[in-house]
């Protein structure tokens, strides 16, 4: 796809319903020459809608007018091009946990878990959060992530969880503000209840910091991996991550988690894993795959605001 298809696909399939303030500017930067052209400048990873609109809110600059957006961006193209160089779209939505909920609840426990591309690790809590799918509560913690559910064997109490460590070529620490600016700004502007919700999460893993290390996911996780309790079942994961990394080095990764022990967790996009032969998604909106050890169960929304079951 040409950049500018890229941010007419984010307008249309990620941000239509979700952000009304994204999509309106998505759809006009696929049509800006100019702010087109400066991305062309950039590695092809480092052209996302998500990864610009969030650079140019932590830089200060306006997204809910593309004209202001466009001149701001322009005006300050060469801060904004090096703040999307060095950084990646690490989103650490906590939301994900309702839909990872159901695949962990179905494991030998207690848990160790290890989230490739963990951010600042904000998914390695999933026994200390709350549910809410439809009428179905599950846990008692903060905060309370809300997931519509269809035909979902929802669990009746969280995991059990005995060590959590992330792996992260630049992990964010709770404990810094800069870090924690970041990941706010990642959050879409109409999505108060999901600023709220990183709020929260943030304070769990502050008074409980997991286990992040800096490294790659092809030659440092079997390392890691190696540090979780032999009487633990290892569960592997990882959320919108993969599609980051280039189609050979993917697919080395798959394999390697694969000899690992214990279980692996994909929730990806259809395509990034390859799976045949999936049931048609809900609706026109973008998916992701929920999989256990390769074998997919579910669409979910890339917040974890939905899982649809498969049959």
């Amino acid at each position: 796809m040409t950049i500018a298809d890229t941010y007419r696909q984010f307008a249309a399939r990620e941000a239509s319903g979700e952000s009304p303030t994204y999509e309106r500017l998505a759809y006009a930067v696929s049509r800006d020459a100019e702010i087109l052209a400066l991305l062309a400048g950039l590695p092809p990873g480092k052209r996302q809608p998500n990864l610009m609109f969030a650079v140019v809110r932590l830089l200060g600059g306006p997204v809910d007018d593309p004209a202001a957006f466009h001149d701001f961006t322009v005006a300050h193209w060469p801060a904004v091009a090096a703040e999307m160089r060095d950084r990646a779209t690490q989103t650490n939505e906590a939301g994900r946990c309702a839909a990872l909920l159901p695949a962990l609840a179905t494991l030998p426990q207690p848990l160790a878990l290890l989230d490739v591309g963990a951010s600042a690790g904000l998914c390695l809590y999933p026994d200390r959060y709350a549910y809410r799918y439809g009428d179905h509560a599950v846990g008692s913690g903060t905060p309370v992530l809300e997931c519509a559910a269809t035909g979902v064997p929802v669990p009746s109490v969280p995991p059990q969880v005995v060590w959590r460590a992330g792996l992260d070529l630049n992990p964010l620490d709770v404990t810094d503000p800069a870090d924690v600016a970041w990941l706010e700004a990642l959050v879409w502007p109409e999505h108060t209840h999901r600023r709220a919700r990183l709020r929260d999460a943030v304070a769990v893993a502050r008074a409980d910091p997991p286990l992040l290390v800096r490294g790659d996911l092809l030659d440092d996780l079997p390392a890691l991996a190696a540090k979780a309790p032999a009487d633990a079942t290892l569960v592997v994961f990882h959320t919108s991550v993969l599609y980051q990394v280039p189609a050979a080095p993917r697919e080395r990764f798959v394999e390697t988690v694969r000899t690992l022990p214990g279980h692996w967790i994909s929730v990806e996009a259809p395509d990034v894993v390859g799976f045949d032969d999936l049931p048609a998604p809900p609706d026109e909106a973008l998916h992701n795959v929920l999989a256990l050890d390769g074998r997919p169960l579910a669409w979910v929304r890339g917040h974890g605001q939905s899982i649809t079951w498969f049959g």
